[in-house]
């Protein structure tokens, strides 16, 4: 009974080998595009960085660096004050 149960164990096979997921190194696109200055008056560059609520997305979604996170985030808020963008919006994209 113990040698059938070993016997078992040698013979298991998968169907589908075991994946490991590869995920996409995250990039800096002002990095990327040598971009130095982020423009307020673009919103529709700036709707990248909203989710559909109009909240602004965080780095670790967008992969964005922090010195331009912050550029990014001042001029939203500098276009919203503008009302090139909205506060609050229900489906912005």
């Amino acid at each position: 009974m113990a040698q059938n149960n070993t016997d078992q164990n040698r013979q298991i096979r998968y169907l589908n080998p075991p994946t490991v997921e590869v995920r996409k190194k995250k990039y800096c696109r002002f990095k990327k595009a040598g971009i130095k200055y982020v423009d307020y008056k673009d919103p529709e560059f700036l709707k990248k960085f909203l989710n559909e609520q109009g909240k602004i997305l965080p780095r670790r979604i967008t992969g964005t660096s922090l010195k331009f996170q912050r550029k990014v985030s001042t001029a939203i808020k500098r276009a919203r004050t503008l009302a090139l963008l909205p506060y609050v919006t229900d489906l912005l994209k």
